[in-house]
């Protein structure tokens, strides 16, 4: 299925339940959001979205403690969880999607490779959400598929 398709399904979803979507993302880079906002009538269940680049707006826009973040690295587990929480903490969000990885061409490791990307879907009624992915491909390839599985993520998740 496409990505606009799934970001209209996620929408449906989210009018039927009356709630509102925030996403919180770093390797994606807006990217997320913008397929959201590219379905007519997002309005009525996007609430708003943080691009976190870099650790310091990690920490300055979600709430992060550097010292967390730092010891976890920003691609981990615990940064996913901590990124789709402190997006709804700080919005009026019922449904949060975080995404933080490696897109490359540089920047892996043994341990982190490019392509490594966690994502979470939290909400205020149900546990969080969080899983791995190693995709494989170019930076726009990793990113693409990133959205791909956050929108099918927040989907199965409602």
């Amino acid at each position: 299925m496409s990505v606009f398709k799934l970001a209209k399904q996620l929408g449906e979803k989210l009018l039927a339940c009356e709630w509102k979507l925030v996403t919180a993302e770093s390797c994606t880079g807006g990217g997320l959001s913008y397929w959201i906002t590219s379905v007519e009538g997002s309005s009525q269940w996007f609430d708003r979205g943080f691009i976190t680049y870099s650790n310091f707006s990690k920490s300055e826009m979600l709430g992060i403690d550097m010292n967390i973040i730092e010891k976890q690295g920003a691609v981990s587990e615990t940064i996913a969880v901590a990124m789709a929480k402190g997006a709804l903490a700080r919005s009026g969000a019922q449904l949060s999607v975080a995404i933080t990885g490696i897109a490359g061409p540089a920047g892996g490791s043994l341990e982190k490779p490019v392509g490594t990307v966690w994502i979470c879907v939290a909400g205020l009624t149900f546990k969080s959400i969080n899983k791995q992915y190693l995709f494989k491909g170019s930076r726009n390839e990793i990113r693409e598929q990133a959205i791909h599985h956050a929108l099918t993520q927040a989907i199965d998740a409602l």
